[in-house]
C-alpha cells in the first residue's frame, strides 16, 4: 500500500510540476488552483508514504519520478530538446528508482 501511495504522491508531484508552466506566476486562476491541489496533493501522500517507506528511498523515488515524467513530458508535449546526453540521465535516473525499489525490503 505504501507503494501505491508512493506512486500517486509521484504522479501528482508530476501534474504539479506541470502547472506550474501554466500559472503565469500565480497570475492565471485555475492553473494556480491546480498547482496549490496537486502540490498539496502530493506532499500528503508522500508523508503517509513515509510512514512505513524509508525516507530516503521515498523521497528519492518521489523527486525522480517527478524530474523523469516532467522531462518526458517535456519532449513529447512542450517539443523540449531529448539529445542523447538528456535521456542518458533520464535513463540513469530511471535506474536509480528501480534499484531503490529492489532493494526495499516493504
Amino acid at each position: 500500500m505504501a507503494w501505491i501511495l508512493l506512486i500517486s504522491a509521484g504522479l501528482a508531484e508530476i501534474a504539479f510540476a506541470l502547472s506550474l508552466k501554466f500559472n503565469d506566476g500565480f497570475t492565471k486562476l485555475w492553473p494556480s488552483v491546480a498547482t496549490m491541489v496537486f502540490g498539496g496533493c502530493s506532499f500528503y501522500l508522500l508523508v503517509l508514504a513515509i510512514k512505513t517507506l524509508p525516507l530516503g528511498t521515498a523521497y528519492a523515488v518521489w523527486t525522480g519520478m517527478g524530474a523523469v515524467g516532467v522531462a518526458i513530458i517535456g519532449i513529447f508535449l512542450l517539443k523540449e530538446s531529448y539529445d542523447s546526453y538528456r535521456l542518458l540521465s533520464i535513463t540513469l535516473v530511471v535506474a536509480g528508482i528501480i534499484g531503490l525499489k529492489l532493494t526495499d525490503a516493504n
